[in-house]
């Protein structure tokens, strides 16, 4: 079942990789806070159409109906306590309405908005390294405690220069290297472990570059939070490979602020826009 769910979750990484090559390109070359506001802009008014076709549009303009007139009933009747009370409860199953029919709009956006959301985060949970710039490189390896680790060994590469390493910590079954960024662009790291050729992308560059953390596991979970390379067989002498980028500061495109930014921002939009595309809520 896990091992389905993992494949599953593959296949919708190569859709949402192939939509977020195309479609998020224009990050690399807007300034953080446009790219931010823009994307926002644009999926809080996808989503506000997607909640429109997606609900029963009646039953809660039916619903929003009797709050209004429940709490016209407070006001007006506020003096009449068996009224009041019986208004209060209307609110509150109006209330409940609401929360059921939103129930059906929001399963249905829930994986579009889950693959959305770690493709951003190739782009603004950290940025590439710059030139001069040291990070630590991580290779986890599979097995258990009692075999033997493999030597691994990491390709000569113009990409960066190894200034300490390879580090094995035994009891981690990792082997770590840290080194300089020396020259800019994407490049593809090469790792020998035993008979086995491990890749990993790393991302060199001053502006906005797509930047993966991590080349997962075999693990659905850890699949779906990095999206943009393909996960190790479960077999795989090497199991993960991680980058230690920097975080990138920004309060609408920096590390962990822009999924705050989005949020408030994508509603915003689709506030602003809900009366012109006549969408009850």
């Amino acid at each position: 079942m896990t091992d389905a769910l993992t494949q599953f979750v593959v296949w919708l990484n190569a859709i949402a990789n192939l939509c977020g090559r195309v479609l998020l390109a224009p990050i690399a070359i807007l300034p953080g806070w446009l790219s931010a506001t823009i994307v926002a802009a644009v999926t809080g008014v996808l989503l506000l159409v997607a909640f429109k076709y997606t609900s029963n549009q009646r039953a809660i303009k039916r619903a929003r109906n009797d709050i209004n007139a429940n709490l016209l009933a407070l006001k007006l009747f506020k003096d009449s306590a068996p009224t009041v009370f019986k208004a209060q409860g209307g609110v509150m199953y109006g209330a409940l309405r609401l929360f059921v029919l939103s129930l059906v709009p929001m399963l249905a956006m829930a994986i579009p908005v889950t693959l959305l959301m770690a493709q951003l985060a190739l782009w603004y949970q950290a940025r590439p390294l710059q030139i001069g710039e040291e990070a630590v490189l991580g290779v986890r390896l599979g097995g258990d405690a009692e075999t033997a680790m493999p030597e691994v060994i990491l390709d000569p590469t113009d990409a960066v220069e190894v200034k300490l390493g390879p580090v094995c910590v035994e009891s981690q079954r990792a082997v770590f290297w840290n080194v300089v960024a020396r020259k800019p662009g994407t490049w593809q790291l090469a790792f020998h472990a035993d008979s086995e050729i491990a890749e990993k992308e790393l991302a060199i560059s001053d502006g906005f570059l797509r930047a993966s953390m991590q080349r997962p596991s075999r693990n659905w979970s850890d699949v779906l939070l990095h999206p943009w390379e393909r996960p190790f067989a479960k077999d795989s002498t090497v199991q993960s490979i991680e980058i230690d980028y920097p975080e990138r500061q920004s309060w609408t495109s920096g590390t962990n602020h822009w999924i705050i930014y989005w949020f408030v921002a994508s509603m915003a939009a689709a506030f602003c826009f809900r009366p012109w595309l006549n969408v009850n809520i």
